[in-house]
Parts: structure tokens; sequence; C-alpha cells
């Protein structure tokens, strides 16, 4: 597989190409039922390349992109590697990984975790639980070769509340405790991808992955949307 992507770039008439594929944008009527916000939102899906893409080539949700493209840029993801994917529903960064890693061959190993139901994926282990049940560290553990992991992938958020500062602390709430499980699994020179929004609470996270990994740099791949707070930070060499 080739984890090489173009993103969409304008052209005549009100299509974008994406990936060498050209594509008219769509209009969605007004449903009585339907919300401003809504119509938004299905407008926005039914005209992103990446939707369009992922639904082409296999992949489980756009978010698929957001990995490759980061991957591609800074190869943490090699063969024989144990990935545990936090938050993984519904299984894009965990399609991904096991192709990198070689787990849908039998080389790696790829342990996906979230509360929400999701569908086999080859080369994927899957554990339905919230990652926040004080019991998900131990499940975890017991499954990882060696109970150790060289890849700790965090794309987890909280629903919105539709309260910026609210819905910020508590993705960084999430991310400190994907850090605390990565602190205890993780193999020296391992990584940790994980994301975060803009909002300035992120400082305390960031010293402290300065203070035990080798390299810790903020990364918005082109599939995160530009007008998006997200952000993913990657940490490479962890010093044990």
């Amino acid at each position: 597989m080739s984890g090489e992507r173009k993103t969409g770039k304008a052209s005549a008439g009100g299509a974008k190409s994406f990936g060498g594929v050209r594509q008219m944008r769509t209009r969605v009527k007004t449903a009585n039922k339907r919300t401003v916000s809504s119509q938004r939102w299905l407008e926005r899906q039914l005209n992103d390349p990446y939707v369009a893409a992922s639904k082409r080539e296999g992949w489980r949700s756009r978010a698929a992109y957001k990995l490759i493209e980061i991957d591609d840029k800074h190869h943490f993801l090699k063969p024989g590697q144990v990935v545990v994917d936090l938050g993984a529903a519904p299984g894009g960064w965990s399609q991904v990984a096991a192709k990198r890693v070689k787990s849908d061959e039998g080389k790696g190993q790829v342990v996906a975790i979230d509360y929400l139901a999701f569908d086999p994926i080859p080369g994927v282990e899957i554990v339905q639980l919230d990652f926040m049940d004080e019991s998900a560290p131990d499940r975890l553990r017991a499954i990882m070769r060696d109970g150790r992991a060289d890849v700790v992938l965090s794309d987890m958020a909280a629903p919105s509340t539709g309260h910026t500062k609210t819905d910020h602390l508590r993705i960084m709430g999430l991310a400190e405790a994907a850090l605390a499980f990565t602190l205890d699994v993780l193999k020296p020179g391992g990584a940790f991808l994980c994301k975060v929004f803009q909002g300035g609470s992120e400082r305390e996270l960031l010293d402290a992955l300065k203070q035990r990994f080798a390299s810790v740099r903020h990364v918005k791949p082109p599939a995160s949307r530009a007008d998006s707070a997200e952000l993913y930070v990657l940490a490479t060499g962890f010093k044990g």
C-alpha cells in the first residue's frame, strides 16, 4: 500500500482534484427536519475529497489519511512493531497501523481500544472498553506482547459540548491519561502520537513530553481540516 496522497486543489467548474480523481461539488437541499449546522456538516462531508477517497480505497474513515500523512513524513511505524491505538473506532488508524507494521501478515501487533463497537480488522486485536475505565490499562498490557509497545496512538476526543474551553480541557484530560499509560508501557526509543486542541493548556503536556522523549513536535497533516483547532503532538525517541 502506498501512503502518499495528494490534497485537494480547486479547479475550473467548481470541481476538485484529489489523488488524480476529479470531484464535483455537491450542494445539499434544505430539509424541514435538518438543522442549519447539520446541513453544513452533511454538505462538507459530501464535498470532502478525503471522505470520497476513504470510501473508494476502503479506509474506515477520512482520519486514516491523517496517520498516513504523518507517518509518510516522520516514519515512526515500522514492520514488526507493537502498536496500541487508543480511541480507535471506527478503525481507520488501526487499519493503517496494521498495514505499516504488517500485523495483517502476522509480523507485528496492533491492539485497539474504544467503548464503541466496530467491525473486525485483519491484524488488529480489538478491546471494546472505555480507555478511562480503571481496568483498561491492565487489559491492554495483558494483550500486548511482553506487555510493552513500540508506538502508542491516541486520536481520542470527548463528545463536544459546544463550549470551546470546556472541550479543550476535556480532550487535554484524555491526552494526559494517554501519556500516563504510554510512559508505563512504551519501549525505549518508542513513539507517541496524540491529538490535542489549540488552547494554551497543552503546555504542561509538552513539558512532560520533552523530559521523556528526544524529539517533540506539533504536526497538522493536510487531512486535518484547516478550520479545526485540532493538532497532533508527535513524540519520538522515548528515553525510558
